[in-house]
């Protein structure tokens, strides 16, 4: 289903844990690292596809995540000649995307890359939200950048103090004292360029795919 400009559909899935590190997941038989995404079937709210696309790719239900935004408008990326179909050609450009933030409020366990017959990735992790755009597939670099920029004044608020309010112990604050609540993040000049590991010991998990499957064109 392509629009009038030869763009096809699709939704794009930023998944977050409680530490608002994202889900990143490498794609089969391939050394590009990306979000889940897929496209929208005719009769498809971008919702629904992206509750579909959501268990198809890592294996989650809507109970498992929460709803935090999405992108006002389609972000659209357009695909190399070599990447589309001979019989594609001339009339298929790209995709227009809808990009939904979610967190997660089920377990990492809850995780599934071979919930389907026809797996996308083949292993994943938790990556600090800026995530390393180098390792992206180049086209979809600029989109990717565009939906996280626009994403981010939406991440939660990290609550640092509640190890010592667990423990019965109360904290004075300063009233005066400036807070940062992480609504305006802005990338650091070097997170585009570097791949973070912090989150490698945190319930990323690498997971092998039942089938290889080489991916479909212009996913």
């Amino acid at each position: 289903m392509l629009d009038r400009e030869g763009f096809r559909p699709n939704v794009g899935i930023i998944l977050l844990n409680a530490r608002n590190q994202v889900f990143w997941g490498k794609r089969l038989r391939t050394h590009s690292w990306q979000f889940p995404q897929g496209g929208i079937k005719y009769g498809e709210s971008p919702e629904q596809a992206m509750f579909r696309e959501l268990h198809e790719e890592v294996g989650l239900r809507p109970d498992h995540v929460r709803i935090l935004a999405r992108t006002r408008d389609w972000l659209r990326y357009e695909v190399p000649d070599h990447f589309i179909r001979k019989d594609a050609r001339g009339h298929y450009r790209g995709q227009k995307q809808i990009w939904f933030l979610l967190r997660l409020v089920g377990r990492d366990s809850d995780l599934d890359l071979r919930a389907t017959d026809h797996p996308e990735f083949d292993a994943w992790r938790w990556n600090e939200y800026w995530v390393p755009l180098e390792l992206v597939i180049e086209f979809k670099r600029d989109v990717y950048q565009m939906a996280l920029s626009e994403l981010a004044r939406f991440l939660p608020r990290m609550n640092h103090h509640n190890r010592f309010l667990r423990s019965g112990v109360r904290l004075r604050r300063n009233d005066d004292d400036p807070q940062d609540d992480g609504q305006d993040a802005e990338p650091p000049e070097s997170a585009l360029g570097e791949l973070s590991h912090s989150g490698d010991g945190d319930g990323g998990a690498l997971q092998q795919a039942a089938r290889q499957e080489p991916p479909p064109c212009g996913h």
